[in-house]
Formats: C-alpha cells, structure tokens, sequence
C-alpha cells in the first residue's frame, strides 16, 4: 500500500467504520485530547457535519485523486451536501489566495516575486457546516427556532477514551443539549456518523430484562462498549450467546435487580410489562432505596403511571425510556431514545443511553409522557407504512410497474432509507421481522385508544389499524410490519 503524506489542512476522504468514506480536512486536535496510542493516524474534520474524529491512516486517501470515485460510489442528500461544501470551501480558499497574492505583488513590486502562499482557515466553521448562513438554514433545520442549542465538546458525564472492550476508534463525539421551551432536553450525537466511537461506561452495574428483537441488540451494544452486564429473559436460551460475549446471568428478574443500580425493561406490550414488575419474583421483590429501574417497552402512558408509582413507592427511581427504531437500528446502536420521569436517572444512564443510540430526549412532566410521544410516532410510522403497502399494491392493479413506482418514490421528497428498504422487502417477498407486525398493530391500537381519552379523533390511524388486523388474520402477526402489504393482495 503506497504511504499517504498528510499535514495540516490538507484534505482527504475519511472511513469512519462502516459509514462511507466522508469528506474531511486534516486539523490540530483540541490540546486536551490524546492521540490514540500505537496508531498512525490523523485528527480530521468533516465537511458538511459538526464532527471529528481520530482515523488511522489505511482509512485516509487525499482529496482530488479520489474525488470522481468517491462521488460515484456513494450517493445521498447529505453526501452531496459534504461534497459542495467542500468545493466552497475551496473557492473561499482561492479567493484568500488569490487576494493575498496581489496584496505579496503591490508590497514587493520592484523586487523578485514569491512563491504564492496557500492559505488555509483551519476553522472556517461555515465550510464545515456546509456553508449556509443561518438565514439560508431556516428552511432545512429540522430543528425549530424555539429550540435554544448549546454545542459543546465534553459535556459532563460523556468523556470519550478507547475502550478495552472495543476494537473501535475513538472519536470526540461532540454533543448537544437541546432545550425547548416546553422544557425537554436532548442529549445526542451532533451527527450519527460519529457513533462509532469508544465511550468510557459507567461504573455502575448494569441489568436487562428482555432479549427480543430490540433488547438483543441494545445488550450486545452495552457489552461492545464495556458495560458489566447481568441479563434475564423469559426464554433462558436466549441468554447463552451474551454469556459467551460477557454478560451475566440472572435467574429472576427481581435477582437481576436485587444484583444491579439500573435495570432495563423491553418487553412486548402492557401486560408483559406488569407482569415482569408485579409477577411472582418480579422486579418489584428486587426494588430498594436508590435502585433505578427503567421501562423501555412501548406501553400505554396509564401503564407507566402505574409502574412509576409501585417502583418509587418502594424507594426506586423510575424513568420510562421507550425507544424507536428497529431491529436493525437496535443491532447498529442507532435507536432514537425518548424519555421521561426522574430526570437523575435519565444522567446516570447516559453512557448507556450512547451505547444503544444516536439520540437521547428527555422530556420534562409526568412519567408517561415519552409513551405519549412514543405512539404517536409509531402511529405515523404505522399509518405511513399501510399507505406504502396501499400505493404499491395500486400501482400493480393499475398495469405499473411497482419498482418503477418505488424508484420514483425513493428520488421525491419521501425518500428515506425507511421506504426504501421496506418496499425492497416487499418486492422480495422477504418480510422477516425488523419490526413486528404484531407490535405496531399494537401501538396504533394504544394511540387510538389514547387519542379518544382526550377526545382527538384519529381517523388515519384507525383505518391503517384495520389493515393491519387483517394482516394479522391472514397470520401475519410475526412477520415484519411491511406484511401489511399482503392484507391488500388476499
């Protein structure tokens, strides 16, 4: 392999684990932050994000060699984005270059001329951020203006070291705390493509009950990232693989508790989740002053009433932390973590809460209001997912084509990597589980049942759950959530 020569504010591609390679300038590290030991490597900044990261040199190529291959094997909004930020960037380079070399001409007319000096800003933040001005922003910020950002490179509680449990590069993750004037807070990676890196875990012991599609990733994570670990599941054999990776074993929930400071909760529905607290050798029998205990299953918000109370009741500290994503996104510690409840519990979990995903909110009133907020995303997904399957199955009745449908889809204004992977499931036929069918049918039906406590009507919603009751009729109920699309085709 040919030796890449890099200095300071040279730019390169940069391979940050199994993301594509990124746009980057090579930069001087913070002077508070180590260069990984026995590895050569260069601290870059990427173009288009907020993040930075240490990357091993086999994972650098410079910049202009590579360019034509790079923009042709990978693709994306976002990507595109990086790219012309950069040649901004090199514009904004140009221009300096260019003033400065007749600025070097009018001084030194008369005697022999220099060689131009090229001139790098090394932190030309608006390169890095994709070059907009605020004003510019207004439109693409997902972020509305009430929100009040404070973006900082350590905040207390996530320092970020290499970890001995992990093979991975350490990167600063730079964090943000999002407060909104409802009084949530958020806080997350500035960019998901920073989660490969290594976090330092807490110190304290770790349970979790429930090894299903979800939890089983969101242990493997926890265990990737170094935290002690005693598992429970319903189904004993399902512990055996996270033994072998490091986990311990609990014989009953309540011991799992009775061994632990925090204990996670994800199981299938309202019923499993009381009975896992209130059941013979449940949590409950386990719960003593300061112990934590967190639910994480989607549930009706009347179910996490109930469970905060009998938990704190007891001296526990509660905090509901149902997550969205899939298995996939649980498998890649992607989840998007939405929380409420004791807010103490909410920061002591935070080493876990990046483990499992890209982003954690917290959000401030009652325990249950993240299973608020929890359906009635799963009701949008819900909904939107019936009316892929509606589309795709129309299109066929109609004479056309359904990939071509699909294609037209995935360049318009929906696209997302959600519609398009489940519409390839479909046009596969393979409808293994990411997401059950049998859970988000699951959800709609709490959410519709939720907007009728308050008088809301939820029309969408409980068209989309009749579909999905009818895919559950023709024994869809553990096949993945884009089977809804057989309700339309029997």
């Amino acid at each position: 392999m040919a030796t890449v020569h890099l200095r300071i504010g040279d730019l390169v591609w940069g391979k940050l684990g199994r993301y594509p390679p990124w746009p980057g300038k090579v930069v001087s590290p913070p002077k508070d932050l180590k260069k990984p030991r026995g590895k050569k490597c260069f601290f870059v900044k990427f173009f288009g994000t907020e993040d930075h990261a240490w990357i091993k040199v086999e994972q650098l190529k410079p910049y202009h060699p590579h360019k034509e291959e790079m923009i042709k094997i990978n693709k994306g909004k976002r990507f595109q984005q990086a790219v012309d930020a950069v040649e901004e960037y090199l514009k904004k380079a140009k221009g300096k270059d260019q003033a400065h070399s007749d600025d070097k001409s009018k001084s030194d007319k008369g005697r022999k001329a220099a060689k131009p000096m090229k001139i790098i800003e090394e932190d030309d933040e608006d390169a890095f951020k994709g070059g907009s001005s605020d004003k510019e922003q207004t439109d693409s910020d997902p972020e509305p203006s009430s929100v009040r950002r404070l973006v900082a490179g350590t905040v207390s509680g996530f320092k970020w070291e290499s970890s001995p449990a992990s093979s991975m590069e350490p990167i600063t993750k730079r964090l943000k705390i999002i407060e909104e004037d409802t009084g949530s807070t958020s806080i997350q990676a500035a960019d998901s493509t920073a989660i490969n890196g290594s976090i330092t875990p807490t110190d304290k012991r770790i349970g979790f009950l429930g090894l299903g599609l979800m939890g089983s990733g969101v242990v493997s994570n926890l265990l990737k990232m170094g935290h002690v670990v005693t598992v429970w599941n319903r189904t004993a054999e399902k512990c055996d693989l996270f033994i072998q990776e490091g986990a311990r074993l609990g014989r009953t929930p309540a011991e799992v508790v009775s061994m632990c400071d925090i204990t996670f909760s994800c199981v299938s529905d309202p019923k499993a989740a009381r009975d896992l607290v209130l059941g013979p050798s449940g949590v409950l029998q386990g719960i003593r002053p300061g112990k934590c205990y967190v639910e994480m299953s989607t549930v009706d918000p009347e179910t996490i009433t109930e469970l905060a109370q009998v938990i704190t009741s007891r001296g526990g500290r509660f905090l509901e932390a149902p997550v969205s994503g899939s298995q996939q996104l649980s498998n890649d510690g992607m989840l998007v973590i939405v929380a409420a409840g004791d807010r103490s519990v909410y920061e002591d979990c935070s080493s876990c809460f990046q483990a499992m995903g890209k982003t954690s909110f917290f959000i401030a009133g009652e325990p249950g209001n993240a299973a608020r907020m929890m359906l009635i995303l799963n009701m949008v997904q819900g909904s939107f997912m019936a009316t892929i399957a509606e589309g795709l199955t129309l299109a066929q009745a109609t004479g056309q084509s359904q990939q071509t449908f699909l294609d037209i889809l995935c360049q318009g204004q929906m696209a997302s990597t959600f519609v398009d992977q489940k519409c390839q499931n479909i046009l596969q036929g393979n409808f293994k589980p990411d997401y059950y069918l049998k859970h988000i049918q699951k959800d709609l039906r709490l959410a519709i049942s939720m907007g009728d406590s308050v008088n809301h009507p939820t029309p969408m919603a409980a068209a989309a759950n009749e579909v999905y009751k009818r895919a559950k009729a023709l024994d869809q109920s553990d096949n993945d959530m884009s089977a809804v699309y057989r309700a339309y085709i029997h």
